[in-house]
């Protein structure tokens, strides 16, 4: 996506450590008429799929997941990092690893909302090391649905997520691919 490209080079910035900050537009503060535009492309990616549901993890893939539901028209799920008082019964869970925090999450979502029936596409804002996504997909399985395939907003692809994903079978859809990056230039695949 052409249009996530020039936002990234006009308005991302590269922080130590190989964190990408785009919080102007994707994770903090939402540019809401951009967030519809990255969700008909997802839409256009994988609209065709059958999908039933959207999955994502808080809290930073949700604006995207639920623009996406909106116009493919589906329901979206959201995996808590902690158990709260209000996720009562039983639970799938997963472990995670947060690059960007560098804490383990236990990730959950009630059972009553995962279904064996389901055809779940799975969304996040990044794909660095693939823990987020990994960590959905063992919820999918637990509760044997299908996965259809996931889209990010961006993958870095100088980490090894995507790659050991897609090696897996998964299907990945990144709006914007990072081949490398440093303090002074962002190159696209």
């Amino acid at each position: 996506m052409r249009r996530m490209e020039e936002k990234i080079l006009k308005e991302g910035q590269v922080l130590p450590g190989g964190i990408l900050k785009v919080g102007s537009f994707l994770n903090q503060q939402i540019d809401t008429e951009f967030l519809m535009e990255m969700a008909e492309e997802i839409n256009w990616l994988f609209g065709d799929g059958g999908v039933s549901k959207i999955l994502t993890i808080e809290s930073s893939g949700i604006p995207l997941a639920v623009a996406a539901g909106i116009i493919m028209k589906v329901p979206v799920v959201f995996a808590k990092k902690h158990k709260t008082s209000n996720v009562d019964g039983e639970t799938y869970k997963s472990k995670v690893h947060s690059f960007t925090h560098n804490e383990d999450y236990e990730i959950i979502v009630a059972r009553d909302y995962i279904r064996e029936d389901d055809r779940i596409l799975l969304i996040d804002d990044f794909l660095a090391n693939g823990n987020a996504l990994r960590g959905l997909i063992e919820l999918i399985e637990q509760a044997r649905a299908t996965l259809v395939g996931c889209a990010v907003a961006i993958e870095k692809c100088f980490q090894d997520g995507g790659d050991r994903l897609r090696a897996q079978g998964v299907r990945i859809e990144a709006l914007a691919a990072i081949e490398s990056m440093t303090d002074t230039e962002i190159v696209f695949r």
